[in-house]
């Protein structure tokens, strides 16, 4: 439950940083758009965001088209990691098989690049 409602208040912090924080704008308008989801590896618990210049949308579950998604081995992992997100904890849950990334590394910048201005 933790981590369903960490997830939810991720993309109303999204939300804010998009209609408050010109840098987060500015992020958004470079890259247009950035559809990126988080999950536990068995999909018991995911969200998605899909974000524009435009707009931020939040839902449940993980469509097929997202750019980037973060899959962690459990929900205990993921609640301790979203809760201080770094590069070195990035690294750490990706060496040590509690974080699996689906998609291009590039995009995993782009997101922190976006995160850092929450």
């Amino acid at each position: 439950m933790k981590l369903k409602l960490m997830l939810w208040w991720l993309g109303v912090m999204l939300k804010r940083a998009r209609s408050r924080k010109a840098a987060f704008r500015e992020s958004l308008e470079k890259l247009q758009r950035f559809d990126w989801g988080v999950a536990t590896e068995d999909l018991s618990i995911a969200r998605h965001y899909r974000m524009s210049p435009q707009a931020v949308h939040s839902d449940t579950g993980l469509p097929v088209d997202l750019a980037l998604e973060l899959r962690f081995r459990d929900a205990d992992s993921a609640t301790r990691f979203l809760r201080k997100p770094s590069q070195r904890a990035f690294r750490e849950g990706l060496f040590d098989g509690r974080l699996r990334l689906v998609g291009d590394s590039r995009d995993l910048e782009r997101l922190q690049g976006l995160l850092k201005h929450l």
